[in-house]
C-alpha cells in the first residue's frame, strides 16, 4: 500500500486549483509622453522611464485633484541633463493647466522638495533638446487640504499693502531639508514693491548651488528676470521691484539645513525715486554676437586699468587656467577651468564631480592673448549663448595666489 505521503503533492495540487486565484503583484507602471491624470493620487514619468528618455521631445501632463484641494508634487527620481540655466532638458511645474504661474524649473540631478499648487490643477511639462539625455523622472502627486499642509509647505500669493513671509519652522528651529516654496507678491498696478530680509541663514555656497532664495521681477520664475540668488548668512540688500509683481523663491535639498530667514515687503507708488542700491548679486543682461570685424579687431588690447576699476562693468569676473583653446574664424574659442568665480551674472558654468568650467570666446583671436595652462583673471561680457566674451578692451591679468584676497574683497563690493 502506497503510504499518504506520497499524494501529498497532488492533494496541495487539486486544492490550490479549487482556491480563488492570488492576486498577482502589480505590473511596473508604462510611463508615456504626458497625459491628463485626475484622482487623489498618482504617478507620472518621462516617456520609458527608467529607460534613457528620447531628444527633442516636448511632453505635457495635467493634473487635476478634487476640488478644494491642491496638487502636492513630490520627485522620487530625477536624472536630465545638467546646466545651471536648465536650458537644454529640464521639467517645468506649474500652477494651472493654462497660462499659469510657474512655481519652479529642474535638471540635473537635484530633486527639489514638495511642489505645493494653489488651486486643484498642475501642469508639469518636459523638455528635450537632441543631445545628451539620462534617464528622466519619476514623480508622485498626491491632494492635500489647503490648510493641512504642515510645516513642510509654505509660499502662497500676497496681495496686502505690507507684510511678511518666512522659511518653515521658523524662528523655533532650522527649516527642514527638501523643502520648496513660492511666494507671488502682486500689488496694484500703479506701485512697485520694496522687499528687505531682517534676518538670514541659509546653507553657505560659493555658488548657491544647495539651498538657496532667489527673487525676479514679475510673477514668473525667469533666468532673464532674476533680481539675485542668496544663500549664507549675510541679508541681501534691500530690493525694489521694476513692476507691480515680484516672485521668491526658497529650495533647500536633501541635507544640510540652516536657521532660515524671516522678511518683509510693502507697496510704493512708482512716482518715489529709488534709493535702494540693487543688490551684489544681481544677474547682468546678455550681449548679443559680436563678430571680429576689422575695426574692432584693430583696437590696442587694454593693458590699463585695475581689476577695481573694470569690476563692475564687467558682466562675469572669474579666476581660472586655461585647458583648452580652437581658433575660428578670426575668434579664440577657450575652456577655462574654474579656480574661483566672484561675479557669474549669466555665464554658463558646467560642473563635473567638484570641477567647475565655462567657455570664452576671445572676439580677435589674440587680443587679449591667452595660452594654454596659464592662470588668469578674466573680466568680460556674456552673450545669449552663456559663453564669455572676451573683447579687445575687456580686462585680463595673470592670476597669483596674493590676488584672492582683492577679489575676496570685490565681490562684497556694490556697484
Amino acid at each position: 500500500m502506497r503510504g499518504a505521503g506520497a499524494w501529498a503533492p497532488l492533494c496541495l495540487l487539486l486544492a490550490a486549483a479549487a482556491q480563488p486565484s492570488q492576486p498577482q503583484p502589480p505590473e511596473r507602471p508604462v510611463f508615456t509622453c504626458g497625459g491628463i491624470l485626475t484622482g487623489e493620487s498618482g504617478f507620472i514619468g518621462s516617456e520609458g522611464f527608467p529607460g534613457v528618455y528620447p531628444p527633442n521631445s516636448k511632453c505635457t501632463w495635467k493634473i487635476t485633484v478634487p476640488e478644494g484641494k491642491v496638487v502636492v508634487l513630490n520627485f522620487r527620481f530625477i536624472d536630465l541633463e545638467s546646466d545651471n540655466l536648465c536650458r537644454y532638458d529640464f521639467v517645468d511645474v506649474y500652477n494651472g493647466h493654462a497660462n499659469g504661474q510657474r512655481i519652479g524649473r529642474f535638471c540635473g540631478t537635484f530633486r527639489p522638495g514638495a511642489l505645493v499648487s494653489s488651486g486643484n490643477k498642475m501642469m508639469v511639462q518636459m523638455i528635450s533638446d537632441a543631445n545628451t539625455a539620462g534617464n528622466g523622472f519619476m514623480a508622485m502627486f498626491t491632494a492635500a487640504e489647503p490648510n493641512e499642509r504642515g510645516d513642510r509647505y509654505c509660499g502662497g500669493r500676497l496681495e496686502r499693502p505690507s507684510g511678511s513671509f518666512k522659511t518653515p519652522n521658523w524662528p523655533d528651529r532650522d527649516y527642514p531639508a527638501g523643502v520648496a516654496c513660492v511666494w507671488h507678491i502682486v500689488a496694484p498696478k500703479n506701485q512697485l514693491i520694496e522687499l528687505e530680509f531682517e534676518k538670514f541663514d541659509v546653507e553657505r555656497d560659493n555658488y548657491c548651488r544647495y539651498d538657496y532664495v532667489a527673487v525676479f521681477n514679475g510673477g514668473e520664475i525667469n533666468d532673464a528676470e532674476r533680481i539675485g540668488k542668496y544663500c549664507g548668512d549675510s541679508p541681501p540688500a534691500p530690493i525694489v521691484s521694476e513692476r507691480n509683481e515680484l516672485l521668491i523663491q526658497f529650495l533647500s535639498d536633501l541635507s544640510l539645513t540652516a536657521d532660515g530667514f524671516i522678511g518683509h515687503y510693502k507697496f510704493r507708488p512708482k512716482k518715489l525715486p529709488t534709493t535702494i542700491a540693487p543688490p551684489v548679486t544681481t544677474t547682468y543682461p546678455v550681449t548679443t554676437s559680436v563678430k571680429p570685424t576689422v575695426a574692432l579687431c584693430q583696437q590696442k588690447c587694454k593693458r590699463t586699468g585695475t581689476p577695481e576699476s573694470n569690476y563692475c562693468s564687467s558682466n562675469f569676473v572669474l579666476a581660472g587656467t586655461v585647458i583648452t583653446t580652437i581658433p575660428r574664424g578670426g575668434s579664440l574659442h577657450a575652456t577655462i577651468s574654474i579656480i574661483n568665480i566672484y561675479k557669474e551674472g549669466n555665464l554658463a558654468v558646467q560642473q563635473a564631480g567638484k570641477n567647475m568650467s565655462a567657455k570664452v570666446i576671445v572676439v580677435c583671436k589674440q587680443c587679449p592673448l591667452l595660452r594654454r595652462g596659464l592662470n588668469y583673471i578674466i573680466m568680460g561680457q556674456v552673450g545669449e549663448d552663456g559663453r564669455g566674451r572676451i573683447m579687445p578692451n575687456s580686462f585680463i591679468m595673470m592670476f597669483k595666489t596674493k590676488n584672492q584676497k582683492l577679489l575676496n574683497a570685490l565681490k562684497n563690493k556694490q556697484c
